[in-house]
């Protein structure tokens, strides 16, 4: 073979190297740019830290207003004063000790069944619920009706007045008497002692 017949060609391997072969560029970040990208880190944590400052206060508060029962403002003896004439008797104004709060007082007529009555709402320290009924009217079928249909379980001497009993379970409990000439209901969802103190205040004020 002559000296001019062409040899196999050889490469060098780093002349005929891929881009993929290529080795990585690691990028540098100069001290100026560092900074900077660490102040916007920074800043975004500042605004975070701020908003949750801004939030705290209102969630707390929201969660105040939610755990407090809401005590409207009522004047049991202005109402009772204005009723007076229209019911022909003198409305009881129980007055009951710290804790105990009227959310209503009206003198109910005009209704349905023919009774017209004085009516009242406490909310008492356990926040339960009691009403007081009062009515110079009353008849049997308005008073199965306020007792909710319950049956006649005893009686309970409370306030110098004996109380009939009406309870069963899963209805409120009532104590009906007759007092200066008045029927007097209370009723509701408390539990004895709270239930007599309201009774025994009602009776103070019917006899006053």
């Amino acid at each position: 073979m002559s000296s001019t017949d062409h040899a196999p060609e050889t490469h060098d391997a780093q002349a005929t190297a891929g881009p993929e072969d290529a080795p990585a560029v690691k990028p540098v970040l100069t001290p100026a740019a560092a900074k900077r990208a660490n102040a916007s880190v920074i800043g975004m944590i500042m605004a975070l830290l701020v908003s949750l400052l801004a939030i705290v206060p209102v969630v707390l508060l929201s969660a105040g207003q939610k755990t407090d029962t809401y005590r409207p403002a009522v004047d049991v003896a202005a109402v009772a004063a204005n009723a007076k004439p229209v019911a022909g008797f003198s409305p009881v104004v129980p007055q009951l000790p710290a804790g105990y709060s009227p959310n209503y007082a009206r003198w109910v007529s005009g209704t349905s069944d023919g009774v017209s009555h004085w009516d009242l709402g406490y909310l008492t320290p356990a926040q339960q619920f009691v009403s007081v009924e009062q009515t110079a009217s009353a008849n049997p079928t308005w008073l199965a009706d306020q007792v909710h249909k319950a049956p006649t379980t005893g009686t309970r001497d409370v306030g110098g007045v004996a109380w009939t009993l009406y309870d069963k379970p899963g209805t409120e409990k009532s104590y009906v008497a007759t007092i200066a000439g008045t029927t007097v209901i209370v009723s509701g969802s408390a539990a004895f002692g709270e239930f007599d103190a309201v009774a025994g205040a009602v009776a103070a004020s019917a006899r006053s």
